[in-house]
């Protein structure tokens, strides 16, 4: 019989559908039943063997609340039996003119197993999760917005550690950090089966973009760091699978029935019955030329417009052309705004880096950036690129030509 492994998470939502993520313990048909008769169903696909579906239900009634459960070949398998917390629902938008409640944030460690002593106490998430369960009829979120380093692959938990150190020795690189696709799954069990966070997933809407954690500290910072970087024999790996997990587990939940229906890797990704080389592939080619692939997408809530950017993997990192998105992204980003005044009231533009600063971090930024170009010769440019690494010296203001494109465009939208 199939197990629930992870999930579900309610992922996209509009008037009159919605999608809802799952993983399986083995191959199944994934179904989800809404109290109101609407349901929908899906086979799972294999990645890395791992068995995942994405269930579209659509036929929902717009400014509605239907409770819902998760069926694996028949079986009910969610809520779980004897749960504490209220019924998962999914609220449906009213309309263009219902307001939109957003909750945003980033940077999330998981919580640590219940048997050990947590430090810091309950995050963000965790009490909005009890808020919610402690008055499931009062105010809530429409969405959230999750503004990368969903995980961190480079900084894990004791557990993990242990839990690595049992299937290969910590010895050789990259030690106690991620090596591959499993060790990835395994950040995502422990952040997504914490109890309040599960519900709160199943419950309420997300949108997820990743930031450098979610592969390495700094990723993409700058080309030096990048060709450092590739010369480890354990980058590759570590590139690939993190991406390989990121589009599984993220990326997938961000896109519409719509463009999930004309996504020709994930067509192909569940027409084989193993889609590991398929999506490794897709994987390869993103790290290789990774204009080729956007990760930035759109989302309409009503009248209010989210665009969540990809201020990562989109980097053009060469010093004499340095810039936060490359110019198909940047092209993108500013015709999706320019859109936004005539079909919207409200443009949120999501992106996993600060983009203003105080005045005197920015200027430092601007000014460790002119280094590394070389503008006082390659001993100064050797130093800027210590200090860039050092110091973290890598948000909007470290690309000063973006940061001043980005403030045009936003003036330009007003």
């Amino acid at each position: 019989m199939a197990e629930l492994c992870l999930g579900p998470l309610l992922r996209y939502v509009d008037g009159s559908s919605a999608t809802f993520w799952v993983e399986a313990s083995r191959p199944c048909t994934a179904e989800v039943r809404c109290a109101d008769g609407t349901s929908g169903s899906a086979p799972t696909f294999q990645v890395a063997g791992h068995h995942y579906a994405l269930v579209p239900v659509s036929g929902l009634t717009p400014g509605t609340v239907t409770a819902y459960e998760v069926l694996l070949d028949d079986v009910t398998v969610w809520p779980l039996p004897d749960s504490a917390f209220p019924p998962s629902v999914v609220r449906t938008s009213a309309g263009d003119e219902a307001a939109v409640r957003v909750t945003f944030g980033s940077c999330r460690w998981a919580a640590p197993p219940a048997d050990e002593k947590d430090p810091v106490g309950p995050d963000a998430l965790d009490t909005l999760a009890a808020r919610i369960a402690a008055s499931p009829d009062g105010e809530r979120p429409d969405v959230l917005l999750l503004l990368g380093d969903q995980v961190y692959a480079d900084e894990v938990s004791d557990a993990t550690r242990a839990w690595i150190a049992s299937r290969r020795g910590l010895a050789d690189p990259p030690g106690h950090q991620v090596a591959d696709y499993e060790e990835y799954t395994r950040l995502y069990y422990e952040s997504w089966l914490d109890p309040e966070i599960r519900w709160l997933l199943s419950t309420v809407p997300s949108c997820m973009i990743f930031d450098d954690h979610d592969v390495i500290d700094d990723w993409n910072t700058s080309d030096a760091w990048l060709k450092d970087i590739r010369a480890t024999p354990w980058w590759r790996e570590r590139i690939l699978s993190g991406l390989m997990s990121y589009w599984v587990h993220q990326h997938l939940g961000n896109l519409s029935p719509d463009e999930l229906a004309e996504n020709l890797l994930y067509a192909a990704v569940r027409e084989t019955p193993d889609g590991t080389d398929v999506l490794r592939a897709f994987a390869a080619q993103a790290d290789a030329d990774p204009a080729s692939v956007r990760w930035s997408y759109r989302r309409d809530f009503g009248r209010t417009r989210v665009l969540m950017v990809d201020s990562r993997a989109a980097r053009v990192l060469d010093e004499q052309d340095r810039a936060m998105l490359d110019p198909g992204e940047s092209a993108w980003l500013r015709e999706q705004a320019l859109d936004a005044p005539e079909n919207c009231d409200h443009l949120l533009i999501g992106t996993s880096l600060p983009w203003l600063l105080p005045p005197l971090i920015h200027q430092a930024e601007a000014w460790d950036a002119a280094l590394c170009r070389g503008e006082r010769g390659a001993r100064w440019a050797r130093f800027g690129e210590r200090l860039r690494r050092t110091a973290d010296l890598e948000h909007w203001a470290a690309f000063p030509d973006s940061f001043e494109e980005l403030a045009d465009l936003i003036a330009d939208v007003g």
